[in-house]
């Protein structure tokens, strides 16, 4: 009987302890470019997403989503959360490197911070608590693979996101994907993750080069220009085109055999939400969630696309 009361009355003590940490008052800042492209679309849309399902889990929490067009803008906008007093920031910055201040500001005050997808390029691990990440360089190295292994003598054009670390990241591991195939790179431009100005590219490529056999961009927004720009010039000798993302009119496309885009690359935008139920996490739980935690580039193919096809996503 004493051994029954004395387990009761831990597990009464282990209960309160439970509910008072439910109970207890959490604010977390999230925020993220504003959904100037299908990518960053469904960025907004997992963020909101999760942010409801974590006020419903915890009803002491208030998740707060801001949106911003550009790093100055962002740079405010982090700067308006820490005035709430936010007790975690989750950040997906529009460019790394002009946010670190801002996003060190809040740090330095002892507040949990998530940094999402893209890092400062010194790589200074001080500014945040947790990195949360698609894998860039095996999002490049996988394309680079493919290509060398479906077309091992290819002339490749290549479309590039932005001039930010990230890219960088992305292309080395194309080149690495690449190495020591025939594989030619014939070009790379920058296609800002944009499909009206990956079009742009797309087409000053065509009139550049009479054959281009694969074209490799590094946005599922920028292939739906790509693909605009070679039906409208009717090319045939592109042999495909391999982009990344896993935005569900891609996947699509390759569940249905489409000949142009026999395959694709997931960097899915709904790792800000694995940012933010960690973070959750970290607060309320107090589990050890700091480090990396960096998602597969998994080559979706014909095979098993039906895995990664989403039809109600808006990506």
């Amino acid at each position: 009987m004493r051994k029954l009361m004395l387990g009761l009355a831990v597990a009464g003590v282990a209960f309160a302890g439970a509910a008072y940490g439910q109970d207890k008052n959490y604010t977390i800042g999230v925020s993220i470019p504003a959904a100037d492209h299908g990518w960053t679309s469904g960025v907004v849309f997992h963020a909101e997403r999760i942010a409801k399902k974590l006020m419903a889990e915890h009803p002491g929490l208030n998740v707060i989503v801001k949106t911003s067009p550009d790093a100055a803008t962002q740079a405010n906008a982090v700067q308006d959360l820490d005035t709430q007093g936010i007790d975690a920031l989750v950040i997906l910055p529009s460019d790394p490197d002009p946010l670190v201040n801002a996003i060190k500001e809040v740090k330095d005050k002892g507040k949990f911070v998530a940094l999402v997808d893209r890092a400062p390029s010194n790589n200074d691990n001080s500014v945040r608590d947790l990195y949360v990440a698609g894998n860039n360089p095996a999002l490049g190295e996988v394309a680079g693979k493919y290509i060398a292994e479906k077309t091992p003598e290819a002339e490749v054009v290549v479309i590039r996101g932005l001039p930010i670390p990230i890219d960088q990241q992305r292309q080395d591991g194309f080149d690495k994907g690449i190495a020591g195939s025939k594989v030619k790179v014939l070009d790379r431009q920058y296609g800002n993750w944009n499909r009206d100005d990956a079009f742009k590219v797309m087409q000053d490529y065509l009139t550049k080069y009479p054959k281009i056999d694969v074209v490799w961009c590094q946005d599922d927004d920028m292939a739906v220009g790509v693909l605009q720009a070679i039906e409208q010039a009717k090319r045939t000798d592109i042999q495909y085109v391999v982009a990344g993302a896993g935005s569900k009119d891609m996947v699509k496309k390759v569940m249905d055999g489409d000949k142009l885009i026999p395959v694709d690359v997931l960097y899915p935008p709904s790792m800000v939400g694995t940012a933010m139920e960690l973070t959750a996490a970290a607060l309320y739980d107090q589990v050890p969630v700091h480090g990396n935690y960096i998602l597969d580039a998994t080559l979706v193919t014909q095979e098993n696309a039906k895995n990664f096809y989403f039809p109600d996503s808006p990506f």
